[in-house]
Order: C-alpha cells, then sequence, then structure tokens
C-alpha cells in the first residue's frame, strides 16, 4: 500500500449506505477504508483503535448520535478530521456539528465527485461545507434569525433529540453515561429555556427544527 492511501472510518447505522459509501471510496485508488461502524459508540471505539486519516460519518443515528460521536473524538484526538454526510441539511445540524469539531458537512445527495473531493479536503484539514448550507448559516447570522434550539449546550441538544425520539430519562442516562439525575436536570432546563410544558410539545418542535421526521 503506497504511503499517501488516505484511510477512512465509515459510520452509518445503515448497512447498505455504508456500502455505497465504501464502493465509491475504495474506487478511489487514493482512500482505503479500515473500519465501518454502525453506531457513533462503534465509531468512537473504532478511531481509537485504528486512528483513521478521516471520519466519515452520518449524523443520525440511534444513541449518542453522529454529533455525541464527533464530541467524544474530538475529546480524545483534537486533530481528528470528520466529515459528515447527512440527509439533514438544515443549518441546525450542521452548526451543532461543526461546533463539536467537525470539519466538514455535505448532503448524501450530492454528486459521487464532491463527495470524494469532500473527503479528501477533510482529510488534509481543510473545512468543507457544501455551499447551500454555508449560505444558509450566513444568511441566519446576518438576519440574526437563530434557530429555537440554539440556547441548548450541546450536551442539552443531545438530551433534546433523545427525548424528542421518546427515550426515557433513564435511556437516555445509560445512551449518554450520565446519571438519571444529571438527565433530569437537563430535561428541566431544556423546557424551560424551549418554553415547552411537556413531551408532545418537545417532539413538534424537533420536527419543526427538522430534527425529526414528522
Amino acid at each position: 500500500m503506497s504511503l499517501n492511501v488516505i484511510t477512512v472510518l465509515l459510520v452509518d447505522d445503515h448497512e447498505l449506505v455504508r456500502a455505497g459509501f465504501r464502493r465509491l471510496i475504495e474506487d478511489d485508488n487514493k482512500f482505503t477504508v479500515v473500519a465501518e461502524a454502525g453506531s457513533g459508540e462503534q465509531a468512537v471505539q473504532d478511531y481509537v483503535k485504528y486512528e483513521p486519516d478521516v471520519v466519515v460519518m452520518d449524523i443520525s443515528m440511534p444513541g449518542i448520535g453522529g454529533i455525541g460521536a464527533v464530541e467524544r473524538i474530538i475529546a480524545r484526538d483534537p486533530d481528528a478530521c470528520i466529515l459528515i454526510l447527512s440527509v439533514h441539511e438544515d443549518s441546525v445540524f450542521t452548526s451543532r456539528a461543526l461546533q463539536a469539531g467537525a470539519k466538514g458537512f455535505i448532503p448524501k445527495r450530492s454528486a459521487p465527485e464532491e463527495m470524494i473531493k469532500a473527503v479528501e479536503q477533510v482529510a488534509q484539514g481543510q473545512m468543507c461545507i457544501d455551499p447551500a448550507i454555508a449560505q444558509q448559516i450566513a444568511m441566519q447570522k446576518l438576519t440574526g434569525s437563530d434557530n429555537v434550539l440554539d440556547v441548548l449546550s450541546q450536551r442539552e441538544f443531545e438530551v433534546f433529540r433523545l427525548l424528542a425520539e421518546g427515550k426515557t430519562v433513564n435511556d437516555i442516562a445509560e445512551i449518554l453515561n450520565l446519571s438519571p439525575k444529571t438527565v433530569g436536570t437537563h430535561h428541566t432546563n431544556i423546557k424551560q429555556k424551549l418554553d415547552v410544558s411537556n413531551s408532545a410539545e418537545l417532539a413538534r418542535l424537533a420536527i419543526r427544527s427538522g430534527l425529526l421526521d414528522a
């Protein structure tokens, strides 16, 4: 194997999607996929084990999800090169992924050559954000029309996402490795910050923000 081959860790909870990306990436002899993970938790373990040059990761996965995985990988290696691929093109996800430390964000519907270029750019430590999404973020900053979820911290955002998916406080405590009491406190803070009083309102807000499919 040539010294210049870029090693890739592929993360997506759908096996078919991973198989498609793997074919696409390995068709280009610049890359080799060293491991595949089906969850954020697995991605963190595989990152430590294989030390890939670049992580190509879906954002919507069960458990800690893509953003949780980005945070944990960056905590271990601040220089990690992570490219997020997502069906969500809403900038709330992009902003969160970038705040967590991802270097790139492109939609899954991107053309194959755009994806390859993005993987290569991020592997070299460059930022790579889909132009339409970058414009959306810039417009929001200019017009001051922040997303309602921007008031949440990263941890609160993770808890909110899991609550919106219908998880209980105990489920979330287990997934995020927190005590139920801590999750309960986050739950209270989230409801206060977002001015919602019950789970149904939380779920509606998640759908409106593009976090959950209606």
